[in-house]
Order: C-alpha cells, then structure tokens, then sequence
C-alpha cells in the first residue's frame, strides 16, 4: 500500500519534482514543496542576501562585542569587517549620548 501525502496525492521522490520544487522536496520534505507551490506558484521571489535585520545585527553586536571578535561577527552575519566596526562605533556613540 502507497503512502499518500496531504490532500490525498500518493507519495512522491523529490526527483519528481520542477526545478526549484525538486530542491526544496530534496533538502525538506515533498509536503512542504507542495505546500509553496500551492501558495506561491507563478509569482517571482528574490530573498535577501542577509537573513537577519540590521537591527537584529546591531543590538548582537552590542551585546557580544568585545568577547567577539569582528571577525568571528562579520562572519557570522556575512557583513564585512568594516560594516561591523561601524555598526560598534554607532554603538560607542549611542551611549555617549545617553
């Protein structure tokens, strides 16, 4: 006896799936690319190239800068060197105005 998926479609392999569908079946389940392809099919999504908010980033760094190198946060939140020390220089003054 087949197994079926939600909405009563037979289990699939991700192999039998569409391009970016294949991928996401692949890396998390066939029931979740079936659940995007049915809310999202035909529309165009570009993500962000950074996964968290630089608000988010900010108040991290704050937080974890010095016991965290620059480097080890640039890497973690793919910001270059340079953009870390800036978001701890705007902390450094953000305090002095307090």
């Amino acid at each position: 006896m087949k197994r079926r998926m939600k909405g009563g479609m037979e289990a699939v392999s991700p192999d039998s799936f569409a391009g970016i569908y294949g991928e996401i079946a692949e890396q998390i389940d066939c029931e979740t690319a079936v659940r995007l392809f049915r809310l999202l099919r035909g529309q165009m999504i570009v993500f962000p190239q950074k996964l968290y908010n630089p608000d988010y980033v900010r108040s991290y760094v704050r937080e974890h800068y010095p016991d965290t190198s620059v480097r080890e946060l640039s890497r973690l939140f793919g910001y270059s060197d340079r953009r870390i020390r800036q978001f701890i220089a705007e902390a450094k003054t953000a305090e002095e105005a307090e």
